[in-house]
């Protein structure tokens, strides 16, 4: 991996690059990059940066004359693996936390089930033996034990996972094998990889309602827990090394290290599209804008679903060329349906964290119901699963929301949803509908949300599929569907020369942490092909 001392830093090399996309993997490409010494030029069709780290505002600017209120974190709302960012920082000169302010949450999340009336409600914690605790006192001192079984297997996995998988530049099961030595593959046969995680869970616990609640580690990658793998219990790892906030909102991240781009020479152009990558040979040459602009180039990162490419965004020659990755047609992740809202709040049995998840029972068949709607049926959840996050919760003791406050405070609300909002739009009756049994879940667990239309911005998977091009609204690239999947996905290097892939549809997959490690990647692959990197 690149270390800060591998590169000169800011000495400008000739080397011309093309960050396509203002994603967070373009960032950290376009900032490692031009760190190394190329030029670089970012080229974003939205009007700021950031891409799914986005902040909406509803209501008029009265609403938002608090200069210290930051808008709705309307895209991912949690920061994990902390050290992939400290890493990339570091790589360029910087100290993460002398940047951006990042305070670390005790409650990881907390959860309520309807069928209990919201009496029966379990937070986790930051602190492990605080989870064991509230386990216990949720379910029983046996099913404590269990989850402290479970978190013992959780990290192991995820130690054995970091280097094979997530910091490996081209994984493969060959490499896997040979990481993992006969202690990592025993782990991972004692939890059975082909099996789905919802089969491997029933083996960790008894109380359906944990089974349940862990379970929902595969919507992080955008998956069904029927049909991801087992591998992905080490979310419990990650969590439990710590969940952050940032003030500001996550976009204060993208927004840091736009400024860190820019300090290093680079360009932003946005609202500026890329219409074609001109070939010579097998080299890519030169990127063709919307605005008639040829830009030359030694090398160009795609920031951007990969199956933009099969859409032929980048123009016919790399459609072709591209055609033997692009073929191997996965499912789509999760799309959703959120609203990002300012809205005041009644709590009778649900005292609101940072973030919070209701079900609306325990009950197998009704949970199953819910992705049976999503990946079969293709339809909004007849009955959603609910994550609310409070973004002005779970901070310190100076600048908490009083508990009982019947005051507006920013709220984003999410359901999963079926990614075919390039063939279907939602009409104003399975809307309406959609939103009945999400709010009545939420009033059913105590917690009553008093909402305005005008205080209320709705995204649609319809407009998640306009906002990024070729995903039907999938916001996680391809589901992590059968265990190996991890190394179907495509890796920063492509069969052009000089065209690489970064974000959450490629390698190392989805989710904040992941998307800034594959920018890291492609960074890296890009130096290596202009010849940036020290020997």
């Amino acid at each position: 991996m690149l270390h800060s001392d591998s590169v000169t830093p800011h000495a400008r090399s000739s080397s011309q690059v093309v960050v396509v996309g203002a994603g967070m993997a373009g960032l950290v490409s376009a900032l490692l990059l031009s760190h190394a010494g190329a030029e670089v030029t970012v080229l974003e069709a939205q009007e700021s940066s950031g891409g799914k780290l986005r902040q909406l505002r509803p209501g008029s600017a009265l609403e938002w004359s608090d200069p210290a209120l930051p808008g709705i974190d309307s895209g991912p709302t949690v920061l994990t693996m902390k050290w992939v960012f400290e890493e990339i920082f570091a790589a360029v000169g910087v100290h993460l936390e002398r940047e951006l302010t990042l305070q670390r949450l005790d409650v990881l999340a907390k959860h309520a089930w309807s069928a209990d009336a919201g009496e029966a409600q379990l937070s986790l914690f930051a602190n492990q033996e605080h989870s064991v605790q509230a386990v216990g006192e949720f379910a029983g001192a046996a099913e404590a034990k269990r989850f402290r079984h479970f978190c013992k297997t959780a990290q192991g996995l995820y130690s054995a996972l970091e280097g094979s998988i997530i910091r490996e530049a081209s994984p493969s099961l060959k490499k896997l094998t040979l990481s993992l030595g006969p202690r990592g593959l025993a782990l991972l046969a004692g939890i059975g990889p082909m099996r789905s995680l919802w089969d491997s869970l029933g083996g960790y616990f008894k109380d359906q309602r944990l089974r349940q609640l862990f379970a929902r580690y595969a919507t992080y990658c955008g998956s069904s827990p029927w049909a991801s793998p087992a591998t992905l219990m080490l979310i419990a790892q990650v969590e439990m090394d710590g969940v952050w906030s940032l003030t500001g909102g996550m976009r204060a991240l993208a927004q840091t290290l736009e400024r860190l781009c820019r300090d290093r020479g680079v360009q932003f152009k946005f609202q500026t599209r890329c219409s074609e990558l001109e070939m010579k040979g097998h080299q890519v040459c030169a990127v063709h804008t919307d605005r008639d602009e040829r830009i030359p180039v030694d090398a160009v990162v795609f920031n951007g679903d990969i199956q933009a490419l099969h859409a032929g965004l980048l123009g016919e020659t790399v459609r072709e060329r591209m055609r033997p990755q692009l073929e191997k047609r996965a499912v789509r992740s999760l799309s959703a349906l959120t609203w990002s809202m300012r809205c005041a709040v009644t709590q009778e049995r649900f005292a609101l964290e940072r973030h919070n998840v209701f079900f609306h029972n325990h009950h197998h068949d009704q949970y199953q119901d819910e992705f049976t709607d999503i990946f079969t049926r293709q339809r909004l959840p007849l009955t959603p699963t609910v994550y609310v996050c409070a973004q002005e919760r779970g901070l310190a003791p100076s600048v908490r929301v009083d508990e009982q406050a019947v005051k507006n405070e920013s709220l984003f609300c999410l359901i999963n949803a079926p990614a075919n909002g390039d063939t279907h739009t939602l009409t104003p009756k399975e809307l309406e509908a959609c939103e009945t049994a999400t709010f009545s879940l939420l009033k059913r667990c105590g917690l009553t949300l008093q909402t305005s239309p005008e205080l209320t911005l709705q995204t649609t998977p319809q407009q998640f599929h306009q906002l990024f091009a070729a995903t039907g609204g999938a916001l996680y690239g391809q589901a992590t569907h059968g265990w190996m999947q991890v190394f179907s996905r495509s890796t920063a290097s492509t069969p052009i020369q000089g065209l690489f892939l970064a974000g959450g549809s490629v390698h190392p997959g989805p989710g904040l942490p992941m998307t800034a490690m594959s920018g890291r990647l492609a960074g890296e692959a890009a130096m290596a092909h202009l010849g940036l990197i020290k020997a």
